[in-house]
C-alpha cells in the first residue's frame, strides 16, 4: 500500500470522515501522483520546489484559486501526516500558498424583496406553515440545520428567543419578532405540535430534510413573483446585511449568526459598503465621472 492510500485509510477508520470529503482527498492526491509520476518521482520525497512546481502546473491547466487552495490543502495533510509519523524530516507544504480566491458576496435581498416574499397568503395548504417559516428565517436569520432541528420546546413566545444549538454544538439564544411570533402561533394552533414534536416535520412526523426546504422556498419565491435563486441562506444572508445596515453593530450580528470568528460576520461589511456606494453614487453631485464635455 503506498503512502497516500495509507494516509486515506487513515482518515477513513481512524478520523471518520465522510464519503463526500474522502473523494475530494482521494482526487487531489491523485492529481499529485500523476503529476510525481510524470516527473519519475514519488509523493512521499517531494520537496517543496517540485511541490510548488506541482501548483503552478494546476494553475496553467486551468484550475480556479479555489480548487487550487484546495489541492494545496490535501498536500498539506498529508505531509503533516507523514510528519507525525517520521516518515519525513520537513514538510513540504510548508509556506507554500496558492493564490487568492476572490472572495464572493453574498447574495441578498433587499428589505421590499424580503418583505415580498415573507407576506405570502396563508389560506392556502401549507399556508401558515410556510409563512412561519419564511418569517422565522428572515426573523433569526437561523441556518437551514438549525431551523430543521427545532422543536416547539426551543420556542420562547415569552420573551421572543428561540433557543438553538449550532456548530460546534455551540448553544446561543436569538431573538425572533413579532410577525414571526404570530405566525408561529398559527402555525402551532392548527399542526397542534407538543413541546418535543418537531417545529416543522416531515411526511413521517420527524424534522423536515433540508432538501424539502430548499425546494419548498424556491417555490414560494417565484410564487410571490421573485425570481432571483432564492434560497435558505440567502434569507440568512438578508438578516445580517438588514441587521447591520440599520445598526452598525458587527459584534452583535457575530452573535447573533453564532460565527466563532468575526472574521466571517465582516464580509456583511462589504455588502453595507456597496450599499453605501450605491447611494452615493445616486445622490452625490459630483460621484460619477460626466459623461460629456470637458473634465477640469
Amino acid at each position: 500500500m503506498g503512502a497516500a492510500a495509507e494516509f486515506l485509510a487513515h482518515l477513513e477508520v481512524e478520523r471518520r470522515m465522510s464519503v463526500h470529503t474522502l473523494d475530494a482527498y482521494r482526487r487531489d492526491l491523485d492529481a499529485l501522483t500523476g503529476w510525481a509520476n510524470d516527473h519519475d518521482a514519488r509523493i512521499d520525497v517531494l520537496d517543496g520546489e517540485q511541490l510548488r512546481q506541482f501548483i503552478a502546473a494546476e494553475h496553467r491547466r486551468g484550475l480556479s484559486p479555489t480548487s487550487l487552495q484546495r489541492r494545496l490543502s490535501a498536500c498539506r495533510s498529508f505531509y503533516a501526516w507523514l510528519l507525525k509519523h517520521r516518515r519525513i524530516e520537513a514538510s513540504p507544504a510548508a509556506g507554500l500558498k496558492a493564490p487568492k480566491a476572490p472572495r464572493k458576496l453574498p447574495q441578498v435581498l433587499d428589505a421590499d424583496e424580503a418583505v415580498q416574499l415573507v407576506e405570502l397568503p396563508t389560506d392556502g395548504p401549507l399556508g401558515l406553515r410556510d409563512r412561519a417559516l419564511l418569517e422565522l428565517f428572515y426573523s433569526s436569520g437561523l441556518r437551514l440545520s438549525e431551523l430543521c432541528a427545532l422543536i416547539w420546546r426551543d420556542l420562547d413566545f415569552a420573551t421572543g428567543l428561540v433557543n438553538v444549538l449550532g456548530k460546534g454544538n455551540r448553544e446561543r439564544r436569538v431573538p425572533f419578532g413579532s410577525h414571526a411570533r404570530t405566525a408561529l402561533e398559527g402555525w402551532r394552533g392548527e399542526s397542534g405540535g407538543s413541546d418535543a414534536q418537531p417545529v416543522f416535520p416531515g411526511r413521517k412526523g420527524g424534522p423536515i430534510s433540508q432538501r424539502a426546504i430548499q425546494i419548498r422556498i424556491r417555490q414560494l419565491a417565484q410564487r410571490q413573483g421573485l425570481f432571483k435563486h432564492v434560497h435558505p441562506h440567502m434569507l440568512r444572508h438578508s438578516f445580517a446585511s438588514h441587521i447591520l445596515e440599520s445598526s452598525g453593530d458587527l459584534r452583535g450580528v457575530q452573535e447573533l449568526l453564532g460565527h466563532a470568528d468575526i472574521a466571517t460576520t465582516q464580509i456583511y461589511t462589504h455588502l453595507d459598503f456597496q450599499y453605501l456606494a450605491k447611494v452615493y453614487d445616486a445622490a452625490h453631485p459630483r460621484a460619477k465621472r460626466r459623461k460629456s464635455g470637458n473634465e477640469s
